[in-house]
């Protein structure tokens, strides 16, 4: 708990001011007592040993000791070990009445440094009848070993103090039994598996931003629990493509709220098949049968969208335009020739324009030749193509020429005029 956690206070000087912070936030709250435990905070380790009875119910439950806690917190100093299973074993006993909600939050930056294990103290709490529902709070560790603490409540890393400012107010949120609420992006089947998205919530019927939220599945794969204020009703949009949006939405208080969203999505991926080196070439993707363009995104790149059909038109010379069928949680492919360069250089300024032979032996136009400039070079999708041409000093269109050229992937055709 010493680590520096900002330029000026350590994770001990963070946790202790937010704590203070948390302590004034419930004076007044009705039917709720506090106390307050500390572990490692007596006995320093030596290179010899360590306390893992270190462990003090400092401020006893009572009805307005808030004031003793935020003085006792001021005075705390991290000197020794992690006796978590130790703590929790000795917390369930610091309750008055076991007939009472009795929630334990556990706040921590260290791993459990002695010999029990957290399930096997949740058996034994179990066993005896006493209900309590520890959060833990891990503060900026690898929480890969307090997994093991699913087996009796609920747990959440805070990387920085603003994160643990944020995981504190929710838990004690939760712990209160106030207003929460979680948003489901279902996917086609009705699970709620959809997720890294933004959402925006609006005070409803007007553009007065209240939350901004990046959807996230917790380490139970469940969307994440949130905490909303209820006397608003809201305007959800979740920035998918195309988008969502879900107006009215009105919050129950004192109650866990779901929100749901059909919100089934898969990717389209434009690749090469062949290429021998890096294209930089984009992709516009619109909605079936409509020309505003929802997104574009680079060849090679997958990019994420609600199910159905849309166009594609792959930004190459000549434009490649086809339709594809996004379906839930798969990616469409769609494998196109990799180019090749198509080089000139000039002894005299000329006119001209490049055409691509199609199939039917009918010629499309794909790009103009610079009028200005005597050299230039195009990057050209494989196929036979033709320049159209003349000088541009000339005033007579009979001194129109034509060349015929073939354009193969990863090679470069050069002509001088």
């Amino acid at each position: 708990m010493n680590a520096k956690w900002t330029t000026d206070q350590t994770r001990i000087q963070a946790a202790k001011e937010l704590l203070a912070n948390a302590i004034d936030s419930l004076v007044g709250t009705p039917n709720l007592e506090v106390a307050l435990r500390v572990y490692g905070h007596q006995s320093p380790i030596t290179l010899t040993s360590q306390d893992c009875a270190d462990t003090k119910l400092e401020v006893p439950f009572s009805k307005d000791n808030f004031t003793k806690i935020k003085y006792r917190i001021k005075s705390i100093e991290a000197k020794g070990t992690t006796p978590i299973a130790r703590s929790l074993e000795a917390a369930a006993s610091d309750f008055p009445d076991t007939n009472s909600i009795n929630i334990i939050i556990l706040i921590t930056d260290g791993l459990e440094a002695c010999d029990n294990d957290p399930c096997v103290i949740a058996k034994k709490l179990h066993d005896k009848g006493v209900r309590v529902t520890p959060f833990v709070i891990g503060l900026g560790m690898d929480l890969s070993y307090l997994d093991k603490f699913k087996c009796i409540g609920t747990y959440a890393e805070a990387e920085n103090k603003e994160t643990f400012k944020n995981v504190l107010n929710s838990v004690i949120n939760k712990a209160l039994g106030n207003t929460t609420v979680q948003i489901n992006l279902n996917n086609i089947n009705k699970i709620p598996l959809e997720t890294d998205v933004t959402m925006f919530l609006y005070k409803a019927g007007t553009f007065e931003l209240k939350y901004t939220f990046t959807h996230t599945l917790n380490k139970f794969n469940n969307p994440d629990t949130l905490i909303l204020d209820p006397t608003i009703s809201y305007d959800l949009v979740v920035n998918t493509t195309p988008k969502l949006e879900l107006k009215g939405i009105v919050i129950k208080k004192y109650v866990h709220n779901t929100i749901v969203v059909d919100a089934p999505q898969g990717y389209v991926n434009v690749r090469f098949i062949n290429s021998l080196k890096p294209y930089s070439i984009e992709t516009r993707v619109m909605l079936k049968e409509s020309n505003r363009t929802l997104n574009v995104q680079p060849i090679n790149a997958s990019g994420k969208y609600l199910i159905g059909k849309y166009d594609v038109e792959v930004l190459t010379l000549p434009r490649i335009n086809l339709s594809v069928e996004v379906t839930q949680s798969a990616t469409k492919f769609i494998d196109i020739p990799a180019p090749g360069h198509f080089n000139y250089s000039l002894s005299h300024l000329i006119v001209g324009q490049i055409f691509v032979k199609k199939e039917d032996d009918s010629f499309e136009w794909v790009c103009n030749i610079d009028q200005n400039t005597k050299s230039g070079q195009w990057q050209l999708q494989p196929g036979n193509y033709r320049l159209v041409y003349r000088r541009k000093i000339s005033k007579n269109t009979l001194q129109t020429s034509q060349l015929d050229f073939r354009i193969t992937s990863n090679k470069t055709f050069s002509i001088t005029l």
